[in-house]
């Protein structure tokens, strides 16, 4: 990644026009070929920028760049439109050039994923008596988040998420629809977990007779302080 700090103007043309007048600013090259402009405020929002794929060239500027000072002109022209972002750079404070190398990418806590592991762990949450079978339990249209048995050896079905809704008891629906088929696991009942369940979710679950378990997370991790707790 290319770091500029930079006193410049920028015009963007495409789509729509659009001028940033003579500041300075944060100009960012990343290895991918994007090209940001950011301000020191406005959060994580650039300015203007442009997106891969993308080419950067910078040249002399012309006669009447040169007279109000200009001493570069960066243009990066997009690869598949005629978007276009011209940078006039005036003088640059600091330009820092570093190898990020591959990133390994955002890991998010309370993912579904952590759940999963927790409620396997913590099955009795389902009700005492319970008792898992497995994790991750394949079917033809994908593995069903738990499998448990109940205090009576019914097979039990959770379809686990961070926020459910009715995407998510549509899903559990069709895991149910075809576990009943398989006379070793029928009845099977359905179990919807989730941090949060949508009431629209609850009210369908509980038409089609699945139960609905909500989930807290800091509770299962063992971090749940109940003493600051006002109720």
């Amino acid at each position: 990644m290319r770091v500029v700090i930079a006193s410049c103007s920028v015009d963007y043309s495409g789509r729509l026009d659009a001028h940033l007048p003579l500041a300075t600013r944060l100009l960012m090259i990343k290895a991918d070929g994007s090209v940001l402009v950011h301000s020191d405020g406005g959060s994580y929002k650039p300015l203007n920028w442009m997106s891969p794929p993308c080419r950067l060239t910078v040249g002399e500027p012309d006669d009447g760049d040169a007279e109000q000072g200009v001493r570069e002109v960066w243009t990066v022209q997009n690869a598949k439109s005629d978007d276009r972002l011209v940078v006039r750079v005036h003088e640059v404070v600091a330009d820092h050039t570093v190898e990020l190398g591959i990133d390994p990418g955002l890991v998010k806590d309370g993912v579904e994923a952590h759940l999963q592991k927790l409620l396997a762990e913590q099955i009795e949450l389902l009700g005492p008596g319970h008792q898992l079978v497995r994790r991750e339990y394949p079917t033809a249209i994908g593995p069903v988040d738990i499998m448990a048995k109940d205090p009576a050896g019914a097979s039990v079905a959770v379809e686990i998420k961070r926020r459910g809704d009715i995407d998510g008891v549509e899903q559990l629906t069709r895991y149910l629809e075809l576990l009943n088929r398989d006379p070793l696991l029928a009845p099977v009942q359905g179990v919807f977990a989730a941090q949060e369940i949508k009431p629209q979710a609850r009210v369908l679950a509980t038409d089609r007779g699945i139960r609905c378990l909500v989930l807290d997370y800091d509770a299962m991790r063992g971090i749940d302080d109940v003493e600051s707790r006002l109720f």
